[in-house]
């Protein structure tokens, strides 16, 4: 009889984006998940688990409340699933308050024109690439959407509707977790090449923005995006991609004079990283250092820690680089 193919904590921690504290907690509390032990005395999970766990993670992502679904059997998980993707489209047309199921984004980009939609055929194109399993054709329709849109129509009208769409899609069964994968993987791709592309800023008016989130926060597409977004408005932006432990932060922000720093909080982020390490964080930074933060956390958008800018959306975004070229005027002489 084949042995049951196990996970480690540290490897559940990487694929669903639950941190090894919350499993713990959530063990203790609500009895799932229920891991077995290895030889060295290691929690370890059964893959069942592990796609439990992915389902929750969703659910989470989309505003629902451990203590709601965390011990609700799988049946149950599926049931309200469905019926969360049937509400996120009336509820988060793509593009307004709501982030993509699929990515923790740092910000919920505006729609260059709010009419764009998972139905355009850009959008639409690409959903058949992906139930087609064409990944070069997919990546053939995103290099021609970023031509022909421009980057920032592509990340308002493109990535994030098809981000949204997939977030639906897995919660309806209609996607798979490698196909998330990939999709990932491509617009990653598209959106470094129309990055790249992009003039220089200059740097007398081009505010340093250090762009990362902490440990347990695994998502990349949301601090792409605000590159992207960035990069439009003249500032230099220095993605250092997901989970990068506090105090490396802090010598990456030394080490770079950076002017900001930026941070993404999902709305599933435990409150306690919203809250005591945050502000922990931004006692060690440089008071000339800015700290901007975004996502759909409540914390956030109810009452952000003193010190901390929290950002709603793109006008809050281009409003901070705004006010930072206000009160660092270029030097002239």
């Amino acid at each position: 009889m084949p042995r049951t193919l196990m996970m480690s904590i540290a490897a559940v921690e990487r694929d669903t984006g639950l941190s090894k504290d919350t499993l713990r907690v959530w063990e203790k509390r609500y009895g799932f998940p229920n891991p077995v032990r290895d030889a060295q005395g290691e929690r370890c999970y059964p893959l069942d688990q592990l796609e439990r766990l992915r389902l929750i993670k969703r659910l989470l992502d989309v505003g629902h409340r451990p203590g709601r679904v965390v011990a609700l059997p799988v049946a149950d998980l599926q049931t309200l699933a469905e019926h969360s993707a049937d509400a996120l489209v009336p509820l988060h047309p793509p593009g307004a308050q709501a982030p993509p199921p699929s990515a923790a984004t740092f910000l919920p980009p505006t729609p260059a024109d709010p009419t764009q939609s998972a139905d355009t055929p850009w959008v639409a194109e690409a959903l058949n690439r992906v139930d087609a399993h064409d990944v070069a054709g997919l990546k053939r329709i995103l290099a021609q959407a970023s031509v022909h849109l421009g980057l920032a129509h592509f990340t308002s009208d493109v990535v994030a509707p098809l981000l949204q769409a997939m977030g639906e899609g897995w919660l309806r069964g209609r996607f798979q977790v490698p196909q998330e994968h990939w999709v990932s993987h491509c617009l990653q791709q598209t959106l470094h090449s129309a990055i790249h592309a992009l003039p220089p800023a200059l740097p007398e008016q081009a505010p340093r923005v250090l762009l990362s989130t902490f440990p347990g926060e695994p998502h990349a597409m949301g601090l792409l995006m605000v590159e992207a977004w960035l990069s439009l408005l003249e500032a230099q932006p220095i993605n250092l991609g997901p989970q990068t432990p506090l105090w490396d932060l802090v010598h990456a922000a030394a080490n770079h004079h950076v002017d900001v720093v930026a941070l993404s909080f999902s709305a599933s982020a435990p409150a306690i990283l919203v809250q005591d390490t945050l502000q922990e964080f931004r006692a060690k930074l440089p008071p000339r250092i800015a700290l901007w933060v975004g996502g759909r956390h409540p914390l956030l958008l109810r009452r952000p820690p003193p010190g901390v800018l929290a950002l709603g959306d793109m006008d809050t975004l281009r409003a901070a680089v705004n006010a930072w070229r206000t009160h660092h005027p270029r030097q002239t002489g």
